[in-house]
Order: C-alpha cells, then structure tokens, then sequence
C-alpha cells in the first residue's frame, strides 16, 4: 500500500540518493500537446529542502519540460528502485527554470561541481510525496554511466554550445517557448 507524505524524509533522502537515474513527467496545458517523459542520469538531481529539489538539465535533442514548466509549471519526478527492496517514489510539484543566461544560474551551478555547463536548472517545490510499490519493476544491475553527452559537450566551445542550444531549443514540439534568446 502507498503512502502519502509531507516532506521528504531522511528515509526517502537516502532512497533517492541510491538511483541512478529519474524520470520526469510534464504535459501541456492543451490537450491536443504531447505529454513528455524524460529519464535523466549522471549525478544531476540535489534536494534543496524538505519541500525543494533541484536537477541539471543537461541538454538533449527536444525542450519539452523547460516549455512545459515554463507554461503551466506542473512536473512530477519519479525515482524507481532496480535494486534492493522494491519502491516507486514520486515528488509532483510546481517547477520554476533557470536557463544558462538567467540571473541567478551560476549559484545553482555550484550545487553541480562536476558540470561545466548544462541549459537550465529546474527547481520544484514539492506539493505531493507518494511512494507504492515496485513489485513489477524488474531487477537491474548498473555498469556505468554512458560519457556521450558529456562528450558532445566538450567538442564545442562554450560559446558554440550555447548559440546551437538556443538556435536548437527554441521551443517545444508543440510549439511552446522554450530558451529564448537574450536581447
């Protein structure tokens, strides 16, 4: 049986911190947009508080939560245990983006020592903890991170970087903003 609860716990804490990866979960406010769900990987997420958490959104091919989140700021982040006791936690929240060029994205940076660049922070401030059961999740066993998205990153400068982010991420598959290019 699930449970509901109003922060997040030493317990749920120490749950989080074992995966090694999470998906996130955002949707338009138009029913005829897509809805979107991303895994993310690498040590990319950081509890900020009880009620606050935070991960770097390194870049990939499509812009679909920072628009979403920009639109209506609903997000749900789902954790899976693939190993040990089996477990689903879910943090659904009201999200908020920092894009590279906002004020601010450098200190939250700090958060990420291992990262030299990434598009946008996405900060949630969480409404809704559930946890259930995994008892259909599968048992994996994890190798290894995979270095090609951190390779991309190094071929380019940083300057080449940001201008093929903001020319390649300006808005979503449904046509929602997504980084916009300072004036």
């Amino acid at each position: 049986m699930g449970k509901q609860y109003d922060q997040i716990t030493d317990k749920l804490k120490s749950f989080i911190e074992a995966q090694h990866m999470f998906f996130v979960a955002t949707a338009p406010l138009s029913g005829e947009g897509h809805v979107n769900v991303s895994p993310k990987g690498y040590d990319t997420f950081r509890l900020l508080g009880p009620n606050k958490v935070a991960y770097l959104d390194y870049g990939g091919s499509g812009i679909e939560t920072h628009a979403h989140v920009l639109e209506n700021e609903r997000i749900t982040i789902m954790f899976c245990a693939f190993e040990g006791k089996p477990n689903i936690l879910r943090l659904y929240g009201k999200g908020s983006v920092c894009a590279f060029y906002d004020e601010g994205f450098d200190e939250y940076m700090k958060l990420f020592p291992d990262y030299d660049r990434a598009r946008a922070i996405i900060i949630v401030d969480v409404t809704r903890i559930t946890d259930s059961c995994g008892f259909s999740i599968p048992f994996y066993e994890f190798q290894g991170e995979r270095d090609q998205l951190r390779r991309t990153h190094t071929h380019k400068t940083v300057d080449d970087w940001y201008e093929y982010r903001l020319t390649r991420n300006a808005e979503s598959i449904d046509g929602l903003p997504g980084l916009i290019r300072p004036e």
